[in-house]
């Protein structure tokens, strides 16, 4: 045990130190001068070997190496122990064998470090030829004899040890014994025997073919631990090297499944394993039977995708072996490895491309399988078969884009390689055999049309118009989709208004009464997508009975999208047309949306975003100030309490459409508020409903009141924010609270919720309608002098500097402010 606890280079060490000691005692030797001289030449040959193996640091851990180098040791005391003593008849041959076992031991450490230098493998190479071809002639050495002698301690002991050790050691008959029935122990010493067996030719085909020994191997490969294992693949690549007849008889399938079994076993093994194959997949019954084992290559392109660049570079160069197969060739590509595959679209033949093509289109690919394949080329064929190929050529070709298109940088390549106008000639193709592609045509053209790239077809849109009513529903839905991604690119402004002069509107309206709601859906997209540019006209193109019918859609539809882009369709109806405020009114669209809103925790947050700007965005129309019945109507219709739960969860959009229907309930605040004087003078007024700003009694729904709304408190956070798109809405909300008759009050609330450091920092943004907003509110809360003193100092630097780097626009209310601050004297040429 103590043996096992040190370190290897401790071992090695010793060894040295054996060398140095041995060699010293020879030199000092009286007897059999020449056959001690010999042994001290050999004896001297291992330190360089010793030297090399320190120096490779992978093997200070390496077990197999181990215990050969310390039965080197053994040998070493052995013959310290009989140079020692010089006293036994049987000097010579004791030495001899000593040499010899030098030898095997040696050969075990070539066996165990096949990854040394070629230098360190010749220097141990050589010596191992030379420890084991030597031979004393005992005749020719003078012998002197001692009569019965006496053996010492020192050898006795050294002898048992080496005995012991050599228990496990074989003959050439007990070997292919050993192999096939041993435990894992005498399986791993029968192997090193074999190993030196075959090394030095003392056994042939003849006996390995007899004995049975490749088909021994194979079974034991399966069954035995790693170290044996390992020793096993090498002894079987050394054994099909040795042979043409040895290599062909591991061909056999159930010999490959079980050195495939090792390529997921441990990191050393792999590579092994991987070598091994590749060796064998010169012969053509290997490579085709290779590829019908069960993940065979699925293991293979893990192999490759590992850090150790040997077992990398052998499983890609049996890859490469078997995919001169195509069934090889598509598993590899289902495994994630597609090289292959794009070789033979590029260069194989017609009907190996069509069958590349359809494998394609079929596999799962996800976005990093559709890059690599876009980046090592296989766009560019697909597009000549679709181009220039027969009917099933260009469908497979057709289908296989398509599965590539659903990423980006695929879309560009297929910008870039010209095939849209392809794609559009066959759409309007009316020869009955080429009509199976507008399916995959149509598919291909929604996903390119997602690139704004694009709209370098001026009209590619017109087109896809022209042939909505005349195809399919599939292809009428993919066409839909097109269009609305092309009308929706920002550059895409005039195509909206060729679309809409062109009659676009009255072409889409019609499906909004379709019962495919796939389509249905699409068409009110783009509806959506072209009814921003519209506004007084809006209203003419839909007519009451198609806002009726989008109504109808958002309030029983189940899909988000289609809910969304109806209300967005809506949102965007002149606010100022009372008649359609009625007509929504009378189709009970406010109750709908507050109840599609209240269900938010259903929707996706993506489309729920989509929903609440477009909700939000329609709610303008019904809180508008000028109508208190309407703004009480919506209020009793739990409107308040929505747009104020928006404030903190909506996106800035929803945020500033809220926080400006919010303003606008407000703006009635102080004409709606209730006095605080009881009808009975008996009955107190009731606290809850007194407000501290309108100073009377203020409830949410009939006088809209903020502060009872706890609408504050999320302004103010929207101030504090870092985005700054509703920041002018949120301010006119709080300017609701500074009006004439309540501004101390409002100037009192607002900063006993710490707003004043949120309004000084809006003067910092770049938004000047904000900047002003800011500013007029802080000339009123500054009139009150508590604020001046205890804010004035932080607004200063922000004012100055508007002061003199600022809008001119914003100079004179600035100015004021400064003079409040008293930093500027009221006669200043600022005012």
């Amino acid at each position: 045990m103590e043996e096992e606890k040190r370190g290897f280079a401790e071992v090695v060490m010793e060894l040295k130190a054996l060398v140095i000691e041995v060699s010293s005692l020879a030199q000092n030797s009286e007897i059999q001068r020449e056959v001690v001289t010999e042994f001290v030449i050999l004896v001297g040959k291992l330190a360089p070997i010793l030297d090399g193996l320190m120096e490779n640091t992978k093997f200070l851990d390496h077990q197999p190496l181990r215990k050969p180098v310390e039965s080197l040791g053994l040998e070493l005391k052995r013959a310290k122990a009989l140079l020692k003593t010089q006293e036994t008849k049987s000097f010579v041959r004791q030495i001899e064998d000593v040499v010899h076992d030098l030898g095997r031991s040696l050969g075990l450490v070539l066996l165990a470090s096949l990854e040394v230098s070629t230098d360190l493998k010749d220097k141990v190479g050589g010596l191992h030829k030379d420890l084991m071809s030597t031979r004393f002639d005992v005749s020719s050495f003078a012998s002197t004899s001692y009569g019965s002698g006496v053996v010492s301690e020192l050898e006795v002991e050294v002898e048992e040890e080496i005995q012991e050790e050599k228990t496990v050691c074989f003959g050439i008959d007990d070997v292919s014994s050993q192999i096939k029935y041993g435990d894992d122990e005498q399986l791993k010493f029968a192997l090193l025997e074999l190993n030196e067996l075959i090394g030095n030719k003392r056994v042939g085909y003849e006996w390995i073919n007899d004995e049975g020994v490749i088909p021994i191997l194979f079974n034991r490969l399966s069954s035995s631990n790693s170290e044996n294992r390992l020793c096993i693949l090498r002894l079987l690549r050394s054994l099909a090297s040795d042979n043409a007849d040895n290599k062909e008889k591991m061909a056999d399938v159930g010999y490959l499944s079980a050195a495939v079994k090792s390529l997921v076993r441990d990191e050393e093994e792999r590579k092994e394993a991987v070598g091994f194959l590749l060796y064998l997949s010169d012969l053509q019954s290997v490579r085709r039977r290779l590829g019908r084992i069960q993940g065979c290559i699925v293991m293979l392109v893990a192999l490759l995708n590992e850090d150790d660049l040997v077992a990398s570079r052998n499983a890609g160069k049996l890859l490469n072996a078997l995919s001169s197969n195509t069934q090889n060739a598509l598993h590899m590509a289902e495994a994630g490895y597609f090289k292959p595959l794009v070789q033979y679209l590029e260069e194989g033949s017609d009907m190996s491309k069509i069958l590349m093509a359809t494998a394609l289109s079929r596999i799962e690919l996800t976005d990093q399988s559709r890059a690599s394949l876009g980046e090592n080329g296989a766009i560019e064929p697909l597009v000549r078969m679709f181009r220039v190929g027969k009917l099933e050529a260009k469908l497979s070709a057709l289908s296989a884009l398509q599965n590539l298109s659903n990423l980006t940088e695929n879309v560009q390549r297929l910008i870039s390689s010209g095939i849209v106008a392809s794609l559009l000639q066959l759409l309007f193709s009316v020869t009955s055999v080429l009509m199976a592609l507008r399916e995959p045509v149509s598919a291909i053209l929604a996903r390119i049309a997602q690139s704004e790239s694009i709209l370098v077809n001026s009209d590619v849109a017109q087109q896809m118009l022209s042939l909505l009513n005349l195809t399919s529903p599939v292809i009428q839905n993919h066409l839909l989709q097109a269009l609305n991604s092309i009308a929706s690119h920002s550059r895409a402004g005039k195509v909206r208004r060729r679309m809409k002069e062109n009659g676009a509107f009255q072409l889409l309206l019609p499906f909004l009464l379709e019962t495919n709601i796939k389509i249905r859906s699409s068409a009110l997209s783009l509806l959506y997508t072209l009814s921003k540019d519209l506004s007084e006209e809006l209203t003419d193109q839909l007519g009451e009975t198609n806002i009726r019918t989008i109504i109808i859609i958002i309030s029983t539809s189940t899909s988000d999208c289609e809910k969304a882009a109806g209300v967005g369709i809506l949102s965007h109806l002149p606010i100022s047309d009372k008649k359609v405020t009625d007509i929504l009114k009378r189709a009970n669209l406010v109750p709908i949306m507050v109840s599609i809103m209240n269900s938010r925790s259903e929707i996706p947050a993506e489309k729920m975003c989509c929903l609440a700007e477009s909700i939000t965005g329609v709610l303008i129309r019904f809180t508008n100030p000028a109508d208190k019945k309407l703004q009480l109507y919506s209020a009793e219709q739990g409107v308040i309490p929505l747009l104020v739960k928006l404030l903190s969860s909506g996106s800035p959009v929803a945020k500033c459409r809220a926080a400006t229907s919010l303003a606008q309930f407000s703006q009635n605040s102080s004409s709606l508020k209730k006095s605080i004087k009881p009808r009975w003078s008996c009955v107190p007024p009731s606290q809850d409903a007194v407000c501290e700003v309108h100073d009377g009694k203020c409830f949410v729904k009939s006088t809209f009141c903020m502060v009872k709304a706890g609408a504050i408190s999320p302004i103010i956070q929207i101030l504090e924010g870092k985005e700054r798109e509703a920041d002018e809405a949120a301010l006119s909300v709080l300017a609701t609270l500074l009006h004439d008759d309540i501004w101390e009050n409002g100037s009192k609330y607002i900063a006993k919720e710490s707003g004043i450091p949120a309004i000084i920092k809006v003067l910092e943004s770049r938004s000047i309608k904000a900047q002003e907003k800011a500013l007029r509110i802080l000339e009123k809360i500054f009139g009150v002098e508590e604020y001046r003193v205890t804010y004035g100092e932080s607004a200063q630097a922000v004012l100055i500097d508007l002061a003199q780097q600022g809008d001119s626009r914003l100079k004179s209310t600035t100015a004021k402010l400064l003079a409040q601050l008293e930093l500027l004297q009221v006669q200043s040429s600022y005012f």
